[in-house]
Parts: C-alpha cells; sequence; structure tokens
C-alpha cells in the first residue's frame, strides 16, 4: 500500500483559508470526511482536539501533524492542507504552521496502516521536500510529489532548496538551539544535487545509521521515542535523531514506542556498550535496563526539533547517570523527576496512570453491585441482607465485590509504576490494600501510591553505592522487601490515622449535611465536569467522585456523572431547536452528540466549545451545575462510575435523574440560544 492511496485528490487542500488553530483543525477534519474514512467525523474531531490538548502537534519548522486513533475512523486515511504564509498553531518553535497534515486511524488497527502513516510522518522531516509541498503548483503535483519521495525519485528544485537553505539560516539568526531540520538543511542544502542524492528519509523504519566502524560493531548513541498515539511523533522523532546523528558522525539506534509495538528494541548488548541513551517519550518506557548508564530524558517533541542539542549532550560526558553507582546519580534522578514538565504535570500524569488503570475494576465491578441491588428484593425485616437476598443477588454482590476489592490497591500499585518502574508496583499494591484495611480509603491509597514510587526512587540511591555484582539482587530482593516492610510502617502508622479520622469527619458530615449544603456540593462537583470537557478539572471531579464509591457516598458520582452528560446533550438541543445559530456542518454533528450525552461522553461537546468558548463553556458550566444540584436534591446516588442512561435502571431514584440530566441540558440549551445570535442567511 502506498501513501497516495490513503490520501486522495478530494483531501488535499492548497492555499487553506483557515486564520487559526481551531479553524485549521475543523477544515482538515472536514477534507478527511470527504475521503469517506471516516464514519463519525465528531467523535474523530473530539479524539482529535483531545490529543491536542494532551500536547501541541505542532512539530516546528512549519509541519503540524495533527491526528488520533479514534472510533470515529472507519478506515486509516489522511488529509492535507497548505497554508503558505502560515498560522499559529503552538508549535514548539514558536513559528507559524504552513504545512498540515492529518492522520486517522482506527482504533485497532493493522500495523501495515500506521507504518504507512509513520513514514509519512518521516517524509516530511526533510526539509527540501517540505518546501516543494508547500509550493506545489496543484493537487496532483502535491501527490506526485509524495510518490516520488516514496520511490526515492524526489528531485528538489533548485528553488525548493534555496527556500530551505534561507529557513535554516534564518533559523540560526534567531536561535542557538537551531531545530533539527534546520541544520540537517544547512549541512546538506547547499546545492540541489547534494540533496537530491540523499537517501529517502521513508526508508524502513528498522534502518539504523550504522556503527562508526568495522572495529566498533556497537552504538555509540541509543534513543526510545514514544508519544502517547504511537503515530506520528514516535516515528518522527526516531528520523530526526537518526538524521542528525548521520551529519554529525555519530552511531544511534532508535527504539520506537508505536502503536503497533515496539520497533527496533534495544538489547542488553547493545545498552552495555552505548556511551548515553535519549529517552524521548511523552508516556512510560521500561527504565529500569538503563541503570548505571548516563541518561538524558526530554519529551518526545524534543527529539523533532532540539536532535542536535541532544546528540551533542550524550556525547558530551556530561549526561547524568540513571540510577546507577556514581555520585551524580541522584542529579540524574532529580532531572527525570522534572524533565520538561512542571511538578503538577508530573503528578497529574502519575495520578491518571492509577486512576485508568483502576477504572475497569470500578466500573465493572460498581454495575454488577449495583445490579445486585436492582434483581433483588428488599425486606425490611433484614435490611443488612439487601443486595445478596437471592441466590442472583448474591452471585453479583460477589463478583461485584470482588472486583471493586482490587481499586485501591491498582491505585496505589499503578501510580507507584508511573514513579518508579516495575519495582514500585508491589509496594504500591501493599500500601493501596492497607490503606483500604485501615480504614484511610480512595484518598490513603492514593497517597500510598506517591510514597511507594518515592520510596523505590529513594532507596536506588540508598543503595547506588553497592557493587555492581550486586546489582541482580536490587529488583528481586532489596528493593521488594525494604520497600513493602517500609511501606507497611508508613500506611500503618503514619498515614491511616490522620487520613482514616479525616475520612470518617468527611463521611459524617456529608451523612449530616442538609439539603442545601449537599446541593452546594450538587452545583460545584456538576459544573466542574463542564469547565474543561475532559481536561484536568473535569478527571479532577471524576476522580473525587469515583473515591467516594470507596466510602459508601453515591450522591456525589450521580452529580458528577449529571454534570457530565448536559454539554453534548445541550449542543444536540440547540443544534435540533435553534438552528439557524449553527452552520450546516455544525448541525449535522450535534446529532451524535445526542448519542455522546447519553453515554457519558463529555467530549462530544469540545468542537463547540474550541470553536465558541465565551458562549459554550460558561453556558455548559451553569446547565451542568443545575444538573447536579438538581440530582443532590432529588437523593439521586450511583454505584457505577460510567455508563450514562445504560446504567440508569441501577441508579437510585432514576425518574428524577432524568428530569436533573433533562433540566439542565435545556439551560444550557436556551443560555446558548440566547448568546449565540442566527448566523446570516448564506452562512445557514
Amino acid at each position: 500500500m502506498r501513501i497516495t492511496d490513503l490520501l486522495v485528490p478530494q483531501s488535499v487542500l492548497l492555499n487553506g483559508p483557515a486564520i487559526n488553530k481551531t479553524e485549521a483543525i475543523h477544515m482538515l477534519a472536514d477534507l478527511m470526511e470527504a475521503s469517506g474514512c471516516l464514519s463519525d467525523k465528531d467523535v474523530y474531531l473530539a479524539d482529535v482536539l483531545a490529543r491536542e490538548e494532551a500536547g501541541s502537534t505542532g512539530l516546528g519548522d512549519g509541519i503540524a501533524t495533527p491526528h488520533a486513533k479514534s472510533k470515529g475512523v472507519a478506515t486509516a486515511g489522511l488529509a492535507a492542507m497548505v497554508i503558505p504564509e502560515g498560522i499559529d498553531f503552538d508549535s514548539i518553535d514558536g513559528k507559524p504552521a504552513r504545512l498540515f497534515f492529518m492522520i486517522a486511524a482506527p482504533e485497532g488497527e493493522a500495523d501495515a496502516h500506521i507504518e504507512l502513516l509513520s513514514r509519512l510522518a518521516m517524509m516530511v522531516i526533510d526539509p527540501d521536500f517540505r518546501e516543494a509541498l508547500i509550493h506545489a503548483k496543484s493537487v496532483y503535483d502535491f501527490l506526485a510529489l509524495i510518490d516520488a519521495k516514496e520511490d526515492d525519485r524526489f528531485q528538489p528544485t533548485a528553488a525548493d532548496a534555496a527556500a530551505a537553505t534561507e529557513e535554516a539560516a534564518s533559523d540560526a539568526t534567531n536561535a542557538d538551539d537551531t531545530t533539527d531540520a534546520a541544520g540537517a538543511v544547512a549541512g546538506d542544502a547547499g546545492t540541489a544535487d547534494t540533496a537530491a542524492t540523499s537517501p529517502s528519509s521513508q526508508a524502513s523504519s528498522s534502518s539504523q545509521p550504522a556503527p562508526s566502524s568495522d572495529a566498533d560493531k556497537h552504538y555509540r548513541v541509543l534513543a526510545v521515542t514514544a508519544c502517547p498515539t504511537g503515530i506520528a511523533h514516535t516515528f518522527m522523532a526516531a528520523e530526526s535523531l537518526e538524521r542528525t546523528a548521520k551529519d554529525m558522525g555519530i552511531s544511534i539506534k532508535v527504539e520506537k514506542n508505536g502503536s503497533g509495538g515496539v520497533k527496533d528494541p534495544l538489547t542488553a548488548e547493545d545498552i552495555a556498550h552505548a556511551e548515553c541513551i535519549i529517552v524521548a517519550a511523552d508516556k512510560n518506557v521500561p527504565m529500569d535496563r538503563f541503570k548505571g548508564k548516563p541518561l538524558i530524558q526530554v519529551r518526545v517533541a524534543a527529539g523533532i526539533n532540539e536532535a542536535r542539542r541532544l546528540l551533542e549532550e550524550a556525547t558530551s560526558g556530561k549526561a547524568a547517570v540513571y540510577g546507577g553507582s556514581k555520585q551524580d546519580s541522584t542529579a540524574a534522578d532529580d532531572t527525570l523527576l522534572s524533565a520538561e514538565d512542571s511538578v503538577g504535570r508530573q503528578i497529574y500524569k502519575h495520578l491518571m496512570n492509577g486512576v485508568s488503570h483502576m477504572l475497569p475494576f470500578v466500573i465493572g465491578g460498581g454495575i454488577l453491585i449495583a445490579l445486585a441491588f436492582l434483581f433483588d428484593t428488599f425486606n425490611p425485616a433484614d435490611p443488612s441482607k439487601f443486595g445478596s437476598g437471592t441466590p442472583l443477588a448474591a452471585f453479583f454482590m460477589k463478583v461485584g465485590g470482588a472486583s471493586f476489592s482490587f481499586m485501591l490497591p491498582v491505585l496505589a500499585g499503578f501510580i507507584a509504576m508511573s514513579i518508579a518502574d516495575r519495582p514500585g508496583l508491589a509496594v504500591g499494591f501493599v500500601g493501596g490494600y492497607l490503606a483500604n484495611a485501615g480504614g484511610s480509603g480512595f484518598l490513603g491509597a492514593l497517597i500510598a501510591g506517591f510514597v511507594a514510587g518515592y520510596l523505590i526512587i529513594g532507596l536506588r540511591r540508598l543503595f547506588s553505592a553497592l557493587p555492581q555484582s550486586l546489582e541482580g539482587i536490587k529488583p528481586v530482593l532489596l528493593y521488594p522487601v525494604l520497600g513493602v516492610l517500609l511501606m507497611g510502617i508508613a500506611i500503618t502508622f503514619v498515614i491511616n490515622p490522620p487520613v482514616s479520622a479525616l475520612n470518617n469527619w468527611l463521611m459524617d458530615t456529608l451523612k449530616h449535611m442538609d439539603s442545601t449544603s449537599r446541593i452546594m456540593l450538587g452545583i460545584i462537583f456538576g459544573g466542574m465536569m463542564a469547565v474543561d470537557m475532559g481536561g484536568p478539572v473535569n478527571k479532577a471531579a471524576y476522580v473525587l467522585g469515583t473515591g467516594f464509591l470507596a466510602t459508601g457516598e453515591y450522591g456525589i458520582m450521580a452529580s458528577v456523572m449529571a454534570g457530565g452528560m448536559v454539554p453534548p446533550l445541550a449542543i444536540a438541543l440547540c443544534t435540533t431547536f435553534f438552528g439557524n445559530r449553527f452552520t450546516p456542518a455544525q448541525r449535522k454533528s450535534g446529532i451524535t452528540n445526542y448519542v455522546m450525552g447519553l453515554s457519558f461522553i463529555t467530549e462530544g461537546a469540545i468542537p463547540f466549545a474550541a470553536a465558541d468558548p465565551i458562549r459554550v463553556i460558561p453556558s455548559c458550566i451553569v446547565g451542568s451545575a443545575v444538573a447536579g444540584a438538581l440530582s443532590m436534591a432529588f437523593s439521586c446516588t450511583l454505584r457505577a462510575p460510567h455508563g450514562g442512561i445504560f446504567v440508569v435502571p441501577t441508579i437510585g431514584n432514576p425518574l428524577m435523574y432524568l428530569v436533573a440530566i433533562a433540566i439542565g441540558s435545556v439551560v444550557t440549551c436556551l443560555l446558548l440560544a440566547v448568546l449565540k445570535k442566527p448566523l446570516p442567511q448564506n452562512e445557514r
């Protein structure tokens, strides 16, 4: 399969009219839809925007590659757009983006498609090729250039080479940290002949710059690249590092952690003989194998834009040692803890790693427990057996309870693993179990997860002075024995007493709250769900609601889900009854929000919020807060942290719960109708 099998003429736009990032993404999504590869454009668009929230796909050097793996994609596809004058795309180098490739991949896509999409992402690293695409005279010239590049027949014109060289010179003038692509051009784009005879950048992802000499069969520098989706950034960073290493005469091997699995894995022999390892990743990758080696850890974007700087640092002999026996191992750990993320971002990443692994246990167990109550008959004479009074109810309760019992150990274990890799897992599990048994519950397990992770990091530093011959017993003996012991002491004598007392006070306060106070809680938690619709504030409300489930408080979770269902439902209602406020494309996509809202997928409203945040977001917050408040006022309860309308039969006071959601949705719908003015007739 060729790239032009996925990039068809109707999905390419030259001289695009977009003036900002949001417009560009929406136009690219329209082009993608025109190619016929999307089954649901709104779902795909929401996933693309969610990916942008995690980090801009503006890669620098005028390139942007918005992309997502999504349930809204029927078959893998590409869309392309050129905006010659460029627009602000939040690019890492702060420069306007001019060349856009949008990538769509279905969830569970075959490796062949992923590799094809990744190959295109690597091709645009070539500055001459990039300039040729930007200056293409027609769509068919644009596609012909891609075919030529794929066949290694691309011959840049003198104008293209000059434009690339001029861009590189401008970059060098404006900043000392010249981006890798520009640096590569400065070295080999001086003549068209040199550029034309360079190897194709889309060579197989398994190809690596060879070791520097026959006598030295080992790579001087190793690298690992990874991004959350594993489609574009992973392979572009690898390509950038490989190209720059070749220009600098450095042998390198790059392990790519893509969506199709690990490509070119680093072997123990590779690691043993390497001078330094570069980890350019926005997700967790196995790190234990690098203990004792000089290591540089950065975000994946740095691998694309700062490859030269990274390689210079890697070969300078000044890189800090990761978890090794040298005196500067402590400095290495400090660097890894901060990397390029803020402390808040680090905490959020570790917390989400625990929550994402915990949720299947909570959702599965919570729904089964709710079904146990649904299929049981309440006996006033023995209310304590409600939920297990019949054989079927008892079965659901047993299985659901078993799943639910793993909630806190899994949360703590995977938070610790995110911080300290695999040695933290067992220590975190034990901490989570003891937190549950000791009464500190969700909050105690959360604290235990972080304590366990940093406890293992502390043990690594403590044992860094041990002889190399004892390296093998650390992960199998020292870390688990001392880690579990110290975790047990910390959770039993330090964490559990105050946190369990706090839990008891909090639960007692909630039980004795008057209706006004509980309604205020509903307003807060419901409104938080609509602030950023899947972002940190939304996640904070959801995580707290889930945590309260473990303590037996089910009202807050009901308010959280009600607040999260309102934004997409309100958008759908408004596009239906006040359609003159929306474009035809928005009205069409509004229908999809009925399904997404009823399924508790708040992200369905993101495209509308991104297009008109000043009006949409406040309106959604008000409606979600109303729904959360009414849920509390009606004493609704929810034992399952997800499911939307499909778990309504298991909700306490289900009819009034639906009323609360409906009222909140109508409130937001009416606010939008008032705030958004009718569009001119020619835009409807």
